[in-house]
């Protein structure tokens, strides 16, 4: 459970979730190192480091996966001048559409493109053209993971509060504190230690560097806890591990990620490419545990002593499986409660060894001994591509936004990835009542896999259709709610749209969702379609007034009287619509086209047959056939109570006849 009082940094109004997590590691920390820094040194570092950090306002022009739309302010810090790339928190870049810019410390703006966000831990790059800057004079910030250690000093520059800059002093006192939870149906860290410092960051530091005596970063800022001064960095270890070159020559890079990244920009010529950083997934959480706890849990002592005199001296505990996403790779194999023991027959009892071991052997076979309950067990797990389960494309209809649900969300609810996750409701599903991050299971009675199986589900139905639709919530995840959706949209908003992300540009590129011949137009009241029942306007109208029928009727409607329900949906309606549902489709069309020379009071009863038959088109459209076939036996009573008229009461009540 998370701690109820935990919050990512990057915007002060983002909400907190219940629960509290008090687990605390057994390490014995490393011995505190003397400080050797001088004010002078700290003047030093900071004078350049100030000018590389930079305030990031982005907007989420669209709700995808944890993140909802909104703006807001963040830090981060350049670390590759020369290439021009930034290095900040995942939850800014955001895992869907952003329009961001940075600002430096002298107030130039340039706009800048997201380029990479990683689908697990907190931090995502963006790029930015190095030529726009012109009137500023930076370095880049080098990253130093190796120098982190308790009881080092250090700084933490960035945009905290909204006050552009700000340099708040603290001392590392962990490294290896739980990764924080933030939110229940939100991004969450995980499968990693995060180092913990009395810094007091607040809202809008998200980003900054936490840097030495010497200007390097050696942790990234990500969260904060409002109970207390207490903040979380993302180590910083995972970007710069030894790599083997040769037999016996090893070499630092300054950044895992960030090498995959230059490397790719260095080899495009004419125009960007699409950085492909491998990062795999066995789609479970695990956590650290100390020995005391995991002898509880059934761990034999004969593995214990093989455990320790395996890992580095100070060793306090091992790795226990946490939860298992349905449907992975490690489902119905693993169990909350297995203790990891081996991994292709070595011991691993720290993250960054598993994640390493994880990342380079995508698409393989890796042999996993466990303890579960005391016995011991090996199974075989296939590795899976973290992207290939990463959302990279949503389905846009009448301001719906719908995605294959991500695996952090599947996490989060205990769903298999994939499913059909509405990001946001917008109009349609809203007005059915479908809440959002709901997984939609059926739709028209048509079982509902995936985005793809909705796609094809939505281009068989006509505008206007009422149709059911299941969907299942995380908060009541063992039970099925039905609702009815009516398949409309509003003028303002466009067809259903098909968004696909472009790593190469930054930018999500659209295309239409449902071909427009696919799509059935609505069914009038003869049977036809309703462009071939009657012209809803002139012959010399625009064709898009055509296409747009439903609505269109409906506006004719609203404006036809002022009696409301009397005209539009009253006796004469019904009696119309009984004549014309007795007459065939060649009649109701040569009655109403007539001639076009008309005296005025013609042309006026013509006009008020033609709404009539237009209501009852438009009526038919949008309703079911159980609808069609009850409606005409329905009366409306209007009951005056006298008891309650001298209270200045009116009841009206709508019965059955």
């Amino acid at each position: 459970m998370g701690d109820s009082l935990e919050m990512l940094g990057s915007e002060a109004s983002m909400a907190t979730e219940t629960g509290i997590k008090s687990d605390f590691c057994l390490e014995i920390d490393p011995p505190l190192r003397e400080t050797v820094a001088t004010a002078e040194d700290w003047r030093r570092a900071l004078d350049k480091v100030v000018p590389a950090v930079v305030v990031l306002r982005t907007t989420a022009c669209r709700a995808f996966d944890t993140e909802s739309a909104g703006a807001s302010y963040a830090t981060g810090f350049i670390v590759d001048k020369r290439r021009g790339i930034i290095l900040t928190n995942r939850h800014v870049v955001k895992p869907g559409p952003v329009v961001a810019e940075a600002t430096f410390v002298n107030r130039e703006e340039i706009p800048i493109y997201p380029v990479y966000r990683d689908p697990v831990h907190d931090f995502g790059f963006f790029s930015y053209d190095p030529s726009a800057v012109q009137f500023l004079s930076y370095e880049e910030i080098p990253l130093a993971p190796e120098a982190a250690s308790v009881g080092l000093e250090i700084r933490v520059v960035g945009n905290d509060s909204g006050e552009k800059v700000s340099i708040l002093a603290g001392t590392i006192a962990r490294l290896d504190r739980d990764a924080p939870h933030y939110k229940k149906d939100g991004y969450n860290d995980f499968n990693t230690f995060y180092m913990q410092a009395a810094s007091g960051t607040k809202g809008g530091s998200s980003g900054s560097p936490v840097i030495d005596w010497q200007g390097r970063a050696v942790a990234l800022n990500a969260g904060s806890k409002t109970s207390s001064a207490s903040a979380f960095f993302l180590p910083l270890q995972r970007y710069g591990p030894e790599y083997p070159v040769g037999d016996n020559e090893r070499v630092r890079h300054d950044s895992w990620a960030l090498s995959f990244l230059q490397k790719s920009i260095d080899l495009c010529t004419d125009k960007p490419k699409a950085v492909h950083i491998p990062r795999g997934t066995l789609q479970m959480t695990f956590v650290h545990k100390g020995f005391d706890e995991i002898r509880r849990l059934g761990l034999r002592t004969g593995t214990e002593q093989v455990v320790r005199h395996a890992s580095p001296p100070g060793e306090t505990g091992m790795l226990v499986v946490d939860s298992v996403v349905p449907r992975g790779p490690a489902d119905q194999q693993l169990e909350s409660g297995d203790v990891l023991v081996r991994v292709n027959g070595t011991v691993l009892t720290q993250f960054l060894n598993l994640e390493n071991l994880i990342d380079d052997g995508v698409g393989q076979i890796v042999e996993l001994e466990i303890e579960r309950g005391g016995q011991p067990l090996t199974v075989n797990v296939s590795v899976q591509d973290l992207h290939s389960i990463t959302p990279d494309h949503f389905l846009e209809v009448s301001g719906a936004i719908i995605h294959p649900l991500s695996y952090q969300q599947a996490r989060n609810f205990r769903f298999p990835c994939g499913l059909a996750y509405v990001a946001d409701p917008g109009y349609m599903l809203f007005r059915a009542g479908v809440p959002r991050h709901a997984i939609i299971k059926k739709v028209a009675n048509e079982d509902i896999s995936c985005l793809a199986d909705l796609v094809s589900v939505l281009s068989k139905l006509s505008r206007g259709a009422r149709v059911p639709l299941e969907y299942m919530s995380h908060t009541d995840r063992h039970r099925k709610k039905s609702v009815l959706v009516t398949i409309d949209r509003h003028e303002w908003y466009a067809p259903p749209q098909l968004y696909t992300r472009n790593d190469s540009t930054g930018l999500w590129d659209g295309k239409p969702a449902i071909e427009l011949a696919a799509v059935s137009p609505p069914i009038g009241i003869n049977g036809l379609p309703i462009s071939q029942n009657i012209p809803l306007c002139h012959h010399d109208t625009d064709p898009m007034h055509e296409f747009r029928g439903v609505t269109d009727t409906a506006a004719t409607m609203g404006a036809s009287s002022g009696d409301g329900y009397q005209n539009d949906f009253g006796s004469e309606a019904k009696k119309q619509r009984v004549e014309d549902d007795s007459s065939d489709g060649t009649v109701a069309n040569a009655s109403l086209y007539g001639s076009e020379l008309k005296s005025d009071d013609a042309m006026e009863t013509d006009n008020t047959v033609l709404r009539d038959y237009e209501g009852a088109t438009a009526f038919s459209a949008n309703a079911s056939l159980a609808e069609r076939a009850i409606e005409p036996a329905l009366v409306m009573f209007e009951v005056n109570i006298k008891n309650f008229l001298k209270f200045g009461c009116r009841s009206g009540f709508w019965l059955c006849g």
